[in-house]
């Protein structure tokens, strides 16, 4: 557990579309975030090389889904529930990331929070659950299939502590932060290869990531005063580690082809997706997440 359980949260602050999809849920064998991964890697058509079968929830299953993020009050319910930890996560986010953009002159604007299954439309197009957790620039909003947390560990072999899953949504405030400093479109200039904008786009995203997870266990809940996060152990990291290492492009290039080709890198080694999330965690400062102006992105 991590959350203070007297934390107060607020369950405005997520858009809850579970069960609202148009399109046919991912299911079967490989999760969402890797099939991103690899479809950014390899091209769409790897989706349907890996013969996946498709699935819908049950009505009762929809019910049972709006009901829980109504249910995500205080901090003792984050540490229970999955919807409620992301709900959290987004709050002690935008504590921290207000107060400390203000001092460089940037103002914070919170990112919106949808959680989704099957499929939900976005400011970048219809997106379905094998997208996995990502950020839409157009409109702002990050998204997250709650069954992406599963296939963390079930699929990436990552560890399934609380941090290693509020990493995942710290990063993608990350590229929110990033869209408002204007480091974002190098992504897009640049997608792809070992030194690319795209790779130094994602690892900045981790090192931002890990600047807020060295401030969390500080950043107080505006209502209580108390913090949002209890200290974490040696344990809690080397999960948020994991996580990191387990989406790197060399890892999955290993598992789906059984060769490491960093010429069609998009987010970086797992060692530089470690290395940089550490750099934010050790610093807590942005001006040491310039991956643009790094020469080596391997030592920060």
């Amino acid at each position: 557990m991590s959350f203070n359980d007297n934390t107060r949260l607020d369950p405005s602050r997520v858009r809850d579309r579970r069960g609202r999809g148009r399109g046919a849920a991912v299911g079967g064998g490989v999760g969402g975030g890797l099939l991103l991964i690899l479809s950014l890697i390899f091209g769409p058509d790897v989706v349907d090389q890996l013969g996946l079968q498709e699935g819908a929830p049950t009505s009762q299953q929809e019910d049972r889904e709006v009901e829980a993020i109504n249910a995500c009050q205080t901090g003792a319910d984050a540490n229970e529930q999955l919807d409620c930890r992301i709900l959290g996560t987004a709050e002690s986010l935008d504590s921290f990331w207000l107060p400390y953009l203000d001092q460089f002159g940037v103002a914070y604007t919170q990112p919106g929070v949808v959680l989704f299954t099957g499929s939900t439309d976005t400011g970048c197009g219809t997106a379905t659950s094998a997208v996995g957790p990502f950020y839409c620039p157009a409109d702002q909003q990050t998204y997250y299939d709650t069954a992406f947390f599963d296939e963390l560990v079930t699929q990436f072999g990552s560890a399934s502590g609380p941090l290693a899953q509020e990493y995942v949504v710290a990063h993608e405030f990350g590229h929110h932060i990033q869209n408002l400093i204007g480091t974002l479109g190098a992504a897009q200039q640049d997608p792809e290869g070992a030194e690319s904008g795209g790779v130094r786009v994602e690892l900045q995203a981790d090192c931002l990531a890990g600047m807020w997870a060295a401030h969390a266990t500080s950043v107080p809940d505006p209502e209580s005063g108390e913090p949002f996060l209890r200290t974490f152990s040696t344990t809690d990291l080397e999960d948020a580690l994991s996580a990191a290492a387990s989406v790197g492009d060399d890892r999955i290039q290993e598992a789906v082809t059984g060769r490491v080709d960093p010429e069609g890198w998009t987010h970086g080694s797992s060692a530089q997706r470690q290395a940089w999330f550490s750099q934010g965690y050790e610093t807590g400062d942005l001006r040491s997440c310039d991956t643009f102006g790094a020469r080596d992105l391997d030592s920060p």
